[in-house]
């Protein structure tokens, strides 16, 4: 007869790895233990796009409640927008915005990194915020216009975070220290994981779009990963978040030309 104790830790293992994840890529006050999670690292990355959708859930919520108040699609995408980054904290669009200043705004890695860890945004990163905005809310507008609430913000939160852990395991860190570098490189098996976890949500809530949906979001994260490899030798926390943003753009454009 097993140990109950033991029994009831793999029992809860996974829905801390999801509180992990939470408290990790959001803002949300979820209780974690430090040491728990540092020593876990890594290995709780395959939770990811389970910790998105309950991020998703909470926009589609939103999204919702300001259809049914009548607020119109364009008012309700800005609101969607506007709790997602309460929600992060902002942090993906931060790294999206250091990706931006810092791949293209420097000349070689050192000078690349430097710039990227820099509090202070540039004007590659100020246009990658507007350009990133504008898509997402455009998407967004369209796809709440036509009804399509619970896939476009469930489904592609979910599907646009399993690529932060693949990129983790595929890459070296760029750096000896910050984010990526202190939660460690997950193996394959966690990165299997996680876009499993990620193909059920998308599954489940977009159907059979989350084939074509899945493919441009792997294409898209491939080819941010070749970029950063290019240009810095490997990923960041900054790469990772600019990934999730330019996979969640890439998930929505694809939403809308199967949807509207």
């Amino acid at each position: 007869m097993p140990d109950p104790d033991i029994s009831d830790v793999r029992f809860s293992q996974p829905v801390q790895d999801v509180l992990q994840g939470l408290g990790l890529l959001s803002r949300l006050p979820v209780r974690v233990d430090p040491e728990a999670a540092a020593k876990r690292g890594a290995k709780a990355a395959w939770a990811w796009p389970l910790a998105g959708a309950v991020l998703g859930l909470i926009a589609a919520l939103t999204a919702s409640l300001s259809l049914w108040l009548g607020l119109g699609a364009g008012i309700t995408a800005a609101l969607v927008i506007a709790v997602q980054v309460i929600c992060t904290g902002a942090m993906h669009e931060d790294g999206l915005a250091d990706s931006a200043d810092g791949l293209w705004g420097g000349y070689d890695r050192d000078r690349r990194l430097e710039i990227m860890k820099d509090s202070r945004i540039g004007t590659y990163g100020v246009l990658a915020l507007v350009l990133a905005m504008i898509l997402r809310w455009s998407a967004l507008s369209a796809l709440l216009a036509t009804g399509h609430v619970w896939g476009a913000l469930i489904g592609v939160a979910a599907l646009s975070r399993a690529p932060m852990a693949a990129l983790m395991g595929w890459l070296p860190a760029a750096r000896p220290s910050g984010l990526s570098q202190s939660v460690g490189q997950p193996s394959q098996d966690t990165v299997r994981f996680g876009f499993i976890a990620a193909g059920v949500v998308g599954f489940v809530f977009l159907g059979l779009a989350v084939v074509p949906v899945a493919a441009f979001v792997a294409v898209t994260a491939f080819a941010a990963g070749r970029i950063a490899l290019d240009k810095i030798g490997g990923q960041t926390g900054d790469i990772l978040g600019a990934t999730q943003q330019l996979s969640e753009i890439a998930a929505l454009a694809v939403l809308v030309a199967l949807w509207v």
